[in-house]
Order: structure tokens, then C-alpha cells, then sequence
């Protein structure tokens, strides 16, 4: 193919044609910028930024707090893991939510053999709509430290320097510090694959606008903030409308450019096996699609410019290659399966490093799917979220 029978071809292309090049090149370099300025960051930012060299005597104390309702199992399985951590001045607070099962003994049991594990109860007559906003208010209150670390029964940290990485976040300054829970689910699980590249999007965006000094969320699952800014907030008072929100509308209250780190290090992670179902991992799910249309500014929003261009890429790809092949027009089709297949390497070398980074599984043809299935199926889950909540009404 010569220059001039290229140029020729060019020339002939119809207004529909060119309609739908630019629109493909359009979608094709905003993908390319999420990817690049957005998505890359976690893996970058922990390839710059290396392992944590603060010296011991600068790391401030730690209490680590727990809300638990009915979890004695998950208690006695991962509160070791948290009671042994490598760490020189830490506690453990562990809220009972009115639990009916063994909660209580297993807590008296361990603080037997640790001296740094307190527990404490909510009254009976609290209000089950802010129950865990008051049990994680009681928790906050009874700790000793000014640093706070949070995350749930059915959590545990990967490794035994999980305090000490947050920790030295705090001691360069931060007030608020978001961290990335992994998922352990059992291979018979429905969709599997796809709920953990759903939990790697969502940790890998709201991580990337904290590292850009725009964060809007953090999971309860792996997160922590003062106990002075929490007070200085006023606790979950301009929250208390909210059935839920303790963590992702909260940290998108208290967090801002200034404030907020982030701990990307495996060190650092926490692994949950709570998602034991499809229904369970809708609930978790359906959580944060009920309060992430409460939050302010404009940082969540921008994922939906993501998905606009994600899926107009993808139309402008079809229909590139059935014009391309009904017209005959091989320069139209060839432009579209390059630009798909450059986007299709480029998404797929920055997601699989950030899931070599997190310590998930990598993805491959697959990734497509995942990619065009995903905002599908939060936009299913909202609606089934905004059903369930008007049904309670």
C-alpha cells in the first residue's frame, strides 16, 4: 500500500467516517490519561517511595479498633494475628455490639494471654439505625492513643508490620492514612474472578485521587485517622442521617489534600474472608453504592467520565470495524483494532503490575470483560441498594 493510494482512501472518507475516528481517537487518549495519571499511581508511587525508614522512636502509639456483632469466630481466627504484630507501644480495643454468641468469653480468654486487648460493650438500648457508629464512638473514646487503626472481625493483616506501616505515616504528619483490603474467597463462589478485579478498581481508585492529593473514600476494612481529628469532626454527627457511611462518607468528610497518606506496601494490606457468597458480596457492595452519591466534591464523580469514555470507546471500536468491513474501508477497520489493541496492552501491563503489587491474580483476555461488565454491574447493585432502602422507609 503506497503513500498516495493511503491518502486517496483518507480523502474518500465520509462524513460518518470521520465522525467516528475522531470520536474513537477522542475516547482512545482519555482512556490512555486515566490509565497514566490515575490508575498507574499506586503501583508508581510505591516503586518511588520504597519501604518506610522511620526511625522506632518517632512512631507514635497505636490502639487498633474493632467493631464486632456475633463474630467470636472470626475473633478467635484473627485477633492473634493483629495481638502479635511487631510493634513496640499498641492496643487493641474490641467493641461487642450486643453479640448473643461466644464474643464475650472468647475476648475474656485472649486478654488472658494479652495484656494490650481491652473490650467494651454497647448498651442495649442503642439505636440499631447508628449502632455502629456509637460502637466505633465507644471504641474511639476508650483507646489511649492518638493514632487510630481500624478494620473488622473478619479482617486480618497480611504480615506482622501492618501497624508499623501505617504507623510511620503518622509520624511524618498525616492525619488520615487509607490502606487496601485483599480478598480470600473460596473457589466455589459465583463470579470469583470477577468480584476480586472489582474490589483491585475500587482500591486502585480511590488510592490513586488520595496519592494525587484528591481523596474521597477509605474501607473501614483498612484504614486510620487521629482521635483529634475525629473529635475535631465532631465525631459521626453530620453522618448520623445515614444508616451507613462510618468509613467511606466519613473519611470523604475528614480527608483532604493536605492530611490524607496512603500505605500501598503487601506489609501493609489486609485480607478479608467475609465474602463467602454472591449475596454477601452484593451487601458489601451495596453499602458503599447507597452513600457514595453523599460525597462531596468532584473526586468520585471523575470515575464517571472513566466509564463514559470507556464505553464510547468500545462503540466507536464496533463501529469502526462493521463499517470498516461493509465499506470495505480497511483503513477505518485497521485504525480501530491498533487503537484497540495498543489500549488493550496498556491496560493490561498497569493493571496486572498494581495486581503483582497487591498480591491478586493477574488478568489477561479475560480483562475485557471485566472492563465492560464492571460499571454494568455497580449500576445493577445501585439499583438494588435504592430498592432495598425505599422498601425499609
Amino acid at each position: 500500500m503506497d503513500m498516495n493510494f493511503l491518502l486517496s482512501s483518507v480523502f474518500d472518507f465520509s462524513i460518518i467516517d470521520w465522525i467516528i475516528v475522531a470520536a474513537l481517537l477522542l475516547f482512545f487518549i482519555i482512556q490512555l490519561l486515566f490509565y497514566f495519571l490515575l490508575y498507574k499511581k499506586p503501583y508508581s508511587y510505591r516503586s518511588k517511595k520504597g519501604k518506610a525508614t522511620v526511625s522506632e522512636n518517632d512512631l507514635p502509639p497505636v490502639s487498633v479498633v474493632i467493631v464486632s456483632k456475633n463474630d467470636s469466630e472470626n475473633l478467635a481466627k484473627h485477633l492473634p494475628a493483629i495481638l502479635n504484630q511487631e510493634y513496640p507501644d499498641f492496643e487493641v480495643v474490641v467493641v461487642n455490639m450486643g453479640s448473643t454468641d461466644e464474643t464475650d468469653m472468647v475476648l475474656k480468654c485472649l486478654e488472658q494471654s494479652y495484656d494490650n486487648l481491652y473490650h467494651t460493650y454497647v448498651p442495649q438500648e442503642a439505636e440499631e439505625w447508628n449502632e455502629k457508629k456509637l460502637a466505633l464512638t465507644l471504641g474511639i473514646k476508650a483507646a489511649k492513643n492518638n493514632v487510630l487503626l481500624f478494620t473488622e472481625p473478619y479482617c486480618r493483616p497480611v504480615s506482622n508490620r501492618w501497624i508499623k506501616e501505617f504507623a510511620a505515616e503518622f509520624a511524618e504528619g498525616k492525619e488520615v492514612v487509607l490502606g487496601f483490603c485483599k480478598l480470600d474467597i473460596p473457589k466455589k463462589v459465583f463470579m470469583r474472578r470477577f468480584i476480586h478485579y472489582d474490589n483491585l478498581i475500587q482500591g486502585m481508585k480511590y488510592l490513586s485521587m488520595a496519592i494525587v492529593h484528591r481523596p474521597f473514600m477509605g474501607i473501614g476494612r483498612n484504614m486510620a485517622y487521629t482521635k483529634d481529628l475525629f473529635f475535631k469532626q465532631k465525631g459521626f454527627s453530620s453522618i448520623l442521617n445515614f444508616e451507613d457511611g462510618e468509613d467511606d462518607l466519613f473519611i470523604n468528610e475528614i480527608a483532604n489534600d493536605n492530611n490524607t497518606g496512603v500505605v500501598i506496601s503487601p506489609e501493609s494490606m489486609t485480607i478479608s474472608d467475609v465474602v463467602t457468597g454472591f449475596s454477601v458480596w452484593r451487601a458489601l457492595k451495596s453499602k458503599y453504592l447507597r452513600t457514595k452519591r453523599f460525597y462531596k466534591g468532584f473526586s468520585s464523580s471523575i470515575f464517571g467520565w472513566e466509564t463514559l469514555s470507556k464505553y464510547g470507546f468500545y462503540l466507536s471500536f464496533v463501529c469502526a470495524v462493521v463499517l470498516g468491513i461493509v465499506n470495505a474501508n480497511y483503513i477505518l477497520l485497521a485504525l480501530g483494532i491498533v487503537l484497540f489493541i495498543i489500549k488493550y496492552c496498556f491496560q493490561m501491563i498497569i493493571i496486572n503490575r498494581t495486581c503483582k503489587l497487591f498480591g491478586v491474580d493477574k488478568y489477561h483476555a479475560d480483562l475485557i470483560f471485566m472492563d465492560i461488565f464492571q460499571p454494568i454491574n455497580n449500576f445493577r447493585f445501585k439499583q438494588y441498594a435504592d430498592k432495598k432502602r425505599n422498601k425499609f422507609r
